[in-house]
């Protein structure tokens, strides 16, 4: 096990994975911005170090800053939680130079998976199904020509991204110009990264997730589904474990094609491939998460199984003893995000003082 473990985020993660630590007596070391200097996760931490000031580019997404923090404060391991540096390749590439595990999957899985193109092309290999859609395009002119062969409604999407950013819905090539104009300038401001990928649009599918474990021996199971159809602005709003109204057929044939993905990819840790289920219950892969997500929980209530602390375990070597088949799923458990938003102003992100909370 490690001798200590540098959690290099902030919020509600960051306190997630500290107390993974105290429960697997492992010291930790909480990186922390100027901002967020009086938080429970810093004061939680067996220690804090301050990594700069508050905007995310000068502290938290700060490789060197982060790095330096890991040596001084004598940690082996850093932790990335979600967000962030979570599939950022370079900092593993960084941490195995430096003799410190960065707890997640290899930086080069990580660098395949996050490009959605060809994270496709790498599943449909290893025999996943996927929509009709496209590699990487050069240009509009490609996009019109690959769009009208697999025909229309069809859904651009950001090579490098997710949450919904670079991605429109084209109902017919009138519309074309203007979407991949406007969804390649967000890619490019949200990712740096403009290029554009095709795919066939499903009219209300259901989007279901499954979450994988994996170890370094080639150990790799399910954690069962979530249903995170619900969404405003592509952004899930309602998580739900197991996913209901499902088959058992269904259920079984997509836990089983997200192990076989990852077999194929050798993966390791802790990890999500999200799945479009159409009417008829026939399933598509459409990406996959190298981290630990946002709607980990939900998972750890039906299954009893600890995700933050095997991302800890399978990191520090040790072999996942945990067997597919004594996987059990029990109850049902909901996760809702909550926005703090101004109606008047168009629903724009408003923060301030909760005065008023009636809880269900």
């Amino acid at each position: 096990m490690f001798n200590k473990i540098l959690v290099a985020n902030r919020g509600e993660i960051a306190l997630r994975v500290v107390r993974a630590c105290r429960e697997l007596a492992v010291p930790s070391v909480v990186a922390f911005s100027e901002a967020d200097r009086d938080t429970l996760a810093v004061r939680e931490a067996d220690e804090a170090v301050c990594i700069g000031p508050a905007p995310p580019a000068k502290s938290y997404l700060h490789i060197p800053a982060i790095m330096s923090a890991a040596l001084i404060s004598g940690c082996d391991a850093i932790h990335p939680g979600y967000g962030f540096l979570s599939e950022n390749p370079y900092i593993g590439e960084i941490c195995a130079q430096l003799g410190i595990t960065f707890i997640g999957p290899s930086p080069e899985v990580i660098e395949r998976m996050s490009d959605k193109a060809r994270a496709r092309q790498i599943m449909s290999e290893a025999g996943l199904p996927v929509l009709p859609g496209s590699q990487a395009l050069v240009n509009e002119a490609e996009a019109r020509e690959r769009a009208t062969a697999i025909g229309y409604p069809v859904l651009l999407k950001a090579v490098g991204g997710g949450g919904g950013r670079g991605m429109r819905v084209v109902e017919n090539e009138f519309d074309l110009t203007d979407a991949y104009a406007v969804a390649a300038n967000e890619a490019r401001a949200a990712f740096g990264n403009a290029d554009l990928y095709l795919e066939k649009y499903l009219t209300a599918p259901r989007h279901v997730e499954v979450q994988v474990l994996g170890d370094n021996y080639g150990h790799i199971i399910h954690l069962g589904t979530r249903d995170c159809s619900l969404q405003r602005r592509h952004q899930k709003v309602l998580e739900e474990a197991p996913a209901p109204g499902l088959s058992e057929a269904v259920l079984k044939a997509i836990g089983a094609a997200a192990v076989k993905g990852c077999k194929y990819i050798g993966y390791q840790n802790a990890g999500t491939l999200e799945f479009l289920v159409d009417r008829d219950g026939a399933f598509y892969f459409m990406e996959m998460n190298t981290r630990i997500q946002v709607e980990h929980g939900v998972t750890e209530m039906i299954t009893g199984i600890d995700l933050v602390k095997w991302q800890i375990r399978i990191a520090a070597g040790q072999p996942l003893t945990v067997q597919q088949k004594e996987i059990r799923i029990a109850g049902h458990a909901i996760e809702c995000r909550i926005n703090a938003e101004d109606p008047a102003k168009g629903f724009l992100p408003q923060a301030g003082v909760i005065d008023l909370f009636l809880p269900p």
